[in-house]
């Protein structure tokens, strides 16, 4: 009998010991997975701090009571408290992805706004990028809420012109790509096979501190692009394309998709990167060249949805995307491409494309320009002037001087007419349209850049009916006077 206890004792000990090595195992594989749930709290009162301990795993109870506070802090408008009592779930809960995405919203959307000075705003939008991106997701990797709004933060908070602010947002994370990346279309084969210590060091900076996985930005550019990196809505179709291939669980994709055509939308609208190296200050144009993948990416999340009533509102969408697409483009004088997008509105679309089925490309634009001439969207105006003024260059170099003069006239007008009705709105405060000469002078810079592929021959005969000077448009250019007015035609006796 004692022997038998005896034995028993020795294996209840060899147990012991082998269950102390397995947990110790154990812990570290919990630990580099990220599913230990144990965090230490720090700045938290003693007894909050030594109850957490005290109860083990009831700290779920302790969680509920600081979230039901944190969100009567909230409606009392106690922002910063709610912020330290959200900060100790996510410490609490690490694996309870709405926390994050309340606390992340909180910073950005609340916090920021108490501070005047854009650069202290930043500040608080930028902690709440890093929030998600750098501990929500490394708690739940999977979780399409936290993607869908890191995502949004991108699209919503800095990509569009809502915050007085935003220009600092876009100033700052352009700034911050342009060393990351190098400029805003990066060279994937020097990221995804580097040789060099100088581009080892990119590809390793982008993966550690901005989580960016090159394949993956290769794979969202040959998709959806040609994308400018060194802005907010790019990253914004990233994290939501991240989201839609590794999301798991609950949560809404439909939030996901939307944050792919929508920022895609607006990249197509202000998506082309343009540094005036006379006012320093970061401008925006069309990107015409996304039409096709923008169309793609509509009907890719149209199709991919299975509510009837979401599908329907994903080709509405669509559908206005569409119709915008061949104003566009038409006004920039594209024209074969503006008429096979208009056909292709009318026949997808049929009778709800709300075109009159016996319009003609023209009647539609015409009809679009009366319909605009009350319009108060900066970046509809910009595109109609900017596209007005490049026709009208057109025009010039094709003989056609009246058109080219009523072109830059109707182009001025439509400026003015912008300047005067909103002179008192914050939208002009938050994206000026920028004086008149300088739209022109972009425009024709834009045309003389060797990027654009412009006909050699066309730019001779623009420099010589503008009567620009032979080194114009060659950085840097002489282009510290505003560019010639388009003439006016010549008097018929």
């Amino acid at each position: 009998m004692n022997l038998r206890k005896a034995g028993l004792i020795a294996i209840a000990v060899l147990a012991l010991v082998a269950g102390h090595f397995f947990q110790v195992r154990l812990n570290s594989d919990r630990d580099r997975l990220g599913l230990t749930r144990s965090t230490v709290l720090s700045n938290a009162p003693p007894v909050l701090a030594f109850t957490t301990v005290a109860l083990g795993g009831f700290r779920g109870i302790i969680a509920n009571a600081l979230w039901i506070r944190s969100s009567e802090l909230q409606d009392e408008g106690k922002h910063f408290e709610a912020v330290q009592l959200a900060d100790w779930i996510t410490k609490l809960q690490p694996h309870f992805s709405a926390v994050w995405v309340h606390l992340a919203w909180n910073l950005s959307y609340n916090i920021s706004v108490k501070f005047p000075d854009p650069e202290d705003r930043w500040l608080w939008v930028q902690r709440g990028v890093e929030l998600l991106r750098d501990e929500g997701l490394k708690y739940n990797p999977h979780a399409i809420d936290i993607h869908a709004e890191l995502a949004r933060h991108f699209h919503h908070k800095m990509g569009a012109n809502l915050d007085d602010a935003h220009l600092t947002y876009k100033a700052h994370w352009a700034e911050e790509m342009q060393t990351a990346i190098g400029s805003g279309h990066p060279d994937y084969e020097a990221l995804l096979n580097p040789k060099t210590p100088e581009d080892k060091a990119r590809a390793e900076n982008l993966v550690n501190k901005y989580k960016l996985e090159p394949a993956l930005m290769k794979v969202v550019d040959d998709t959806y692009g040609p994308l400018e990196w060194r802005l907010p809505e790019t990253h914004a179709i990233y994290w939501a394309t991240r989201g839609l291939r590794e999301g798991r669980g609950a949560g809404d994709v439909r939030m996901l998709r939307r944050n792919i055509f929508q920022p895609m939308m607006m990249a197509f609208h202000r998506g082309r990167f343009i540094t005036n190296n006379f006012t320093q200050r970061i401008q925006f144009g069309p990107n015409l060249d996304m039409v096709n993948n923008t169309s793609r990416a509509y009907l890719d999340q149209a199709n991919a949805e299975q509510e009837e009533g979401m599908r329907e509102s994903f080709q509405k969408a669509h559908r206005n995307f569409l119709k915008d697409a061949v104003y566009f483009l038409y006004t920039y004088n594209r024209l074969p491409e503006a008429r096979r997008w208009f056909e292709f509105c009318k026949q997808t679309y049929g009778t709800n494309s709300n075109i009159n089925p016996d319009w003609t490309l023209e009647d539609y634009a015409i009809s679009r320009i009366e319909e605009d001439a009350g319009e108060t969207s900066r970046d509809r105006i910009k595109a109609i002037v900017e596209g007005s003024i490049e026709s009208a260059y057109g025009n010039l170099v094709a003989g056609d001087s009246d058109q080219a003069q009523g072109l830059m006239l109707f182009a001025e007008k439509v400026h003015s007419n912008f300047q005067l009705r909103t002179t008192h709105k914050s939208a002009v405060a938050r994206l000026p349209l920028g004086p008149f000469p300088e739209i022109k002078r972009e425009v024709l810079l834009r045309l003389f850049d060797p990027a654009t592929g412009a006909n050699p021959n066309f730019l001779a005969r623009l420099r010589t009916e503008l009567s620009l000077p032979g080194d114009f448009g060659v950085l840097p250019a002489a282009t510290n006077a505003p560019p010639p007015a388009v003439p006016a035609p010549a008097r018929k006796p």
